[in-house]
């Protein structure tokens, strides 16, 4: 296991800078966000000009790119034509983990299964491998929900975010049948009210969890991902976390 931080911890800033502040605080791995409402790099971007996207995210400053994190908001085929795109540049780049949301809730659940297949048959055939993110509103904030998505779509895992199963409405439920369907991580501190808070005043049991991937083999990345909050400091709260995770690998 190694410790990474994604883009996202950044949101506000264009992705270069954002990459500069993930270097100055001494991260070493990193997950650059593609996520169409934000403001660093788009999908519909990437398809439009793919050389100049993998020249961008080539550029990292010396930090190992070691996932994407993808959020389309086009619909029907042209949605597939992004996902396709935003895989070139996986291969491109060399970066295996590519995360995506899972439908909101509501969706019928069929409907979902052959979305998720149709990504990650486009993501297989490009080397790379898809994960749904753990989010409150979306139909990964169920575990069990995960589990049968996982069962029914062959090859797919979860990047597992314990945030949202302390939070959200499923917070009883039992979240380590997901460890052996994670493929990545996202970290933050997290209290049963709030989804986040100041490290170390929350309930993520971060050692555990990291005790509980270790059962399953697990080798990747423990992804910080802690956005900005009113009167705390932003980049102390990054740090603090990277230093808690590196003592426990």
């Amino acid at each position: 296991m190694f410790v990474a931080a994604t883009t996202e911890c950044f949101g506000s800033l264009p992705l270069v800078p954002a990459l500069e502040k993930l270097v100055e605080l001494e991260f070493a791995s990193v997950e650059i966000a593609i996520h169409e409402g934000g403001g660093q790099l788009k999908p519909s971007e990437v398809m439009s000009d793919l050389k100049k996207a993998v020249t961008l995210c080539r550029h990292t400053h010396r930090l190992d790119l070691v996932a994407y994190s993808v959020e389309i908001a086009a619909t029907g085929e042209e949605h597939y034509e992004q996902f396709t795109a935003c895989c070139k540049l996986a291969k491109a780049t060399k970066v295996v983990q590519i995360t995506v949301p899972s439908a909101e809730l509501g969706t019928p659940f069929n409907e979902e299964v052959e979305h998720l297949r149709r990504l990650v048959a486009i993501a297989t055939h490009a080397g790379a491998r898809v994960s749904i993110r753990s989010q409150i509103g979306r139909l990964s904030e169920d575990p069990d929900t995960v589990v049968v998505l996982c069962d029914n779509v062959a090859g797919l895992g979860v990047t597992f975010d314990p945030s949202h199963y302390i939070c959200g409405a499923q917070r009883n439920k039992n979240v380590d049948k997901l460890m052996k369907y994670t493929y990545h991580t996202h970290l933050r501190d997290t209290s049963k009210k709030q989804l986040q808070v100041r490290v170390g005043q929350g309930e993520v049991e971060y050692g555990r969890l990291i005790s509980q991937l270790r059962k399953f083999k697990y080798k990747r990345a423990l992804c910080v991902n802690i956005t900005e909050m009113p009167e705390v400091d932003h980049p102390g709260e990054l740090r603090k976390l990277r230093l808690l995770l590196e003592s426990l690998i």
